[in-house]
């Protein structure tokens, strides 16, 4: 029996059970009688439906063919006809439903007290907003005239007209974009949603209710198979053939909620005990075992969706809990919430994120774009066009949530739209529809938002990538696409391998904010594939260091101002093994103007230095400093040199044995770079180490 509720609750979830609360009205046996014969078959069908019925969309869904079975029989009986009108609003053909509640008003006007609110909803899910008005309002003419008193928030006329209004202002002022379906590949004749991609869109996880669904069940109260993880990639040919998540795969429901940026944690949802968030962690090509995630975020109510920070440092769902960890009241029956990774890298305690979020109604399917300023949301309250509507809302320096901002007509549709993800671009959003033209009941869709924009020119003052020695590749892709909003956010993606083997591999990349001194995430490549995806949002100078046992750490420096707009960088790192002859850029030291003195932004690379050192308390080693060409070589030879020592004395106050450090200025005369324009001058002039000897 638990288990029944557990899918129930699930399904509440992923469809909004019954909100509009459909009076269960009765046939009666001796008015649908007529003088046909097949009575038997039809009465039958009505029982076997009416049964159906009861269990609300998905037997309503269900139920529609029995019904319509027994309409052949008598198409002039006033309930049938609602009740046929109520299954089609269910369902993927919901224009269907206008002409039978119209017969049923028709055949009997006081068929059901909310005939005139079904009208309304089938009108307006068809876009009719001013026919759905018409029927709003006498449906608030019957309330008043017969006193019903009906508590149900979403079966509110006002509302209803509200978002009809809202609808119309919607469709009158279309977003350009193009909504295109992912294909046969992707999608099939059974229902495929909740779809979550990496930052970059090379990886697509969704769920699915195939027929080979792992355990060959079938709910029995949406008639559906159990959900199943899926898993395609993106390929110069478009996305590849949906791969069953075996590993992840149990006989129950498993569905996918969440993936963090660079896609190598997947956060699932499973419908035991009492709806639960799990974690599982991307090794080589193979997932770990979903773990629960803690008690601050799983508790006895129930927890759906969530949203991982850029950072891996927040981590945003949903969930109907009474009251949030501050002892601060739930809004609505489900609201956003947001918790934050403790110093010993547990959740911590969740904080409700406030009304300007989170309303009287329900909030559902929480995105944390990687940029780490804006939220996406799928709300049934603010200003909404029916249903479940996408929202974004960005926050500011002072750490509030804007005024959520509706993504508009046609990405909202008048019906329930949720499971939003964006692509770190924004120029690229996925979502699940049902379409009556799809492959099944719902597809996954691919939203394209369209419009000229001036092409990103990148000059010296925006020459963000420090020069390397051992980068084997660069490239820079710009985006020229009006999107729902500028992007401040720069993705750093590519292969980490062996200098010498060429083989990949598995490395620490450690993100430091420079002028705070503070990591900011720590994160891996790829076992197997050696492969790497760092979100990084405008206006912080970042270092970045990767590390891996027994090799010779690299250094990247990546200044980004606020004002800089979305890029991709693709670098290509190659690791040296510790050895003598070995060398390292040491791209984030840094110093005033034409002098020696080292600025407070380089401690976190010398402080790297130092833990080398120690590690190896053997290990010899040459500071050398390096200018450009401008000046004589006599002043860049002491420049260099000065500069070269001053990281050396560092070294010696932070406890390394002078007998283990040498120094020396070369000015320009090993440069790596050509001194004739401003990036190699600037490549030119950097300070690197060698290792002398390793005893």
């Amino acid at each position: 029996m638990k288990t029944k509720q557990y899918i129930l609750i699930w399904l509440i979830v992923l469809s909004g059970f019954n909100l509009n609360a459909q009076q269960n009205v009765e046939i009666n046996k001796k008015e649908f009688k007529n003088q046909k014969t097949d009575f038997k078959e039809a009465w039958n069908a009505i029982k076997d439906a009416d049964g159906l019925y009861e269990r609300g969309e998905g037997g309503r869904r269900a139920a529609t063919d029995l019904y319509l079975y027994a309409y052949r029989y008598n198409q002039n009986n006033a309930e049938l006809n609602y009740k046929i009108g109520a299954c089609y609003l269910e369902g993927l053909y919901k224009a269907k439903a206008i002409q039978y509640l119209k017969d049923a008003y028709k055949l009997k006007p006081n068929v059901a007290n909310d005939i005139h609110f079904l009208l309304g909803v089938a009108y307006q899910l068809n876009y009719q907003f001013d026919t759905a008005i018409y029927h709003y309002n006498k449906y608030i003419d019957i309330k008043r005239v017969n006193k019903i008193d009906d508590d149900n928030i979403y079966k509110n006329p006002v509302k209803k007209i509200n978002e009809c209004k809202w609808g119309k202002q919607y469709v009158n002022n279309p977003q350009r974009v193009f909504i295109d379906n992912l294909g046969p590949g992707v999608n099939s004749k059974f229902p495929d949603y909740a779809p979550v991609i990496s930052a970059d869109e090379s990886l697509l996880i969704f769920t699915s209710r195939r027929e080979e669904t792992t355990g060959g069940l079938i709910d029995e109260l949406d008639l559906h198979y159990f959900e199943d993880l899926y898993v395609s990639y993106k390929t110069d040919m478009g996305w590849s053939a949906a791969e069953n998540l075996k590993e992840l795969n149990t006989d129950d429901h498993d569905a996918s909620v969440a993936l963090s940026p660079d896609g190598q944690l997947l956060f699932t949802y499973k419908g035991v005990p009492d709806g639960t968030l799990f974690v599982s962690h991307l090794k080589g090509d193979k997932w770990s075992k979903p773990k629960e995630l803690n008690k601050n975020i799983n508790t006895k109510f129930h927890e759906t969706a969530t949203s991982l920070s850029h950072d891996g440092k927040k981590l945003f769902f949903v969930s109907n809990r009474e009251e949030d960890g501050f002892n601060n009241s739930t809004i609505g029956d489900r609201d956003i919430f947001v918790s934050e990774l403790d110093k010993k890298g547990n959740w911590d305690k969740a904080k409700n994120i406030g009304d300007v979020i989170n309303t009287k109604y329900d909030e559902r399917g929480v995105f944390i774009h990687p940029d780490g300023r804006t939220m996406y949301f799928s709300s049934k309250g603010h200003e909404t066009m029916g249903g479940f509507d996408i929202f974004y809302s960005e926050l500011d320096t002072s750490g509030n949530w804007s005024k959520p901002v509706n993504v508009g007509y046609p990405i909202n549709t008048p019906d329930d739209d949720v499971f939003f993800t964006v692509a770190g671009n924004a120029r690229y959003a996925y979502y699940s529809s049902a379409k009556e033209d799809g492959f099944g009941y719902q597809d996954i869709y691919r939203i394209t938002f369209l419009g000229p924009e001036k092409l990103m020119v990148a000059g010296a003052e925006d020459n963000l990538l420090a020069g390397s020695e051992i980068a084997v590749e660069q490239k820079i892709e710009t985006t020229d696409t009006v999107k729902i909003r500028k992007v401040r956010l720069t993705i750093l993606k590519g292969t980490i391998t062996d200098a010498i083997s060429e083989e990949p591999i598995e490395a620490e990349i450690e993100i430091v904010d420079n002028e705070k001194d503070e990591i900011i995430n720590t994160l891996n490549s790829n076992s197997k594939t050696g492969k790497y995806l760092v979100s990084l949002p405008s206006g912080k100078n970042y270092g970045i260091a990767v590390k891996a046992e027994d090799y010779l750490f690299y250094s990247e420096n990546i200044n980004i101002p606020f004002s800089a707009s979305y890029q991709e960088v693709i670098k290509d790192i190659v690791l040296s093994k510790v050895s003598v002859g070995s060398k390292i850029i040491l791209k984030n030291i840094f110093f005033d103007y034409d002098k020696a003195s080292i600025k407070p932004e380089s401690y976190p690379e010398l402080n790297r230095l130092v833990k080398l050192l120690e590690a190896y308390p053997n290990m010899q080693i040459e500071i050398g400093g390096h200018t450009d060409s401008h000046g004589s070589l006599a002043y860049n030879t002491s420049l260099s040199e000065n500069r070269a020592k001053s990281v050396v004395d560092y070294l010696i106050e932070k406890g390394i044995s002078k007998t283990r450090l040498e120094y020396k200025g070369y000015a320009f005369t090993q440069p790596i770079a050509d001194n004739d324009t401003d990036e190699g001058r600037q490549q030119n002039r950097r300070v690197e180490f060698k290792v002398l000897s390793i005893k």
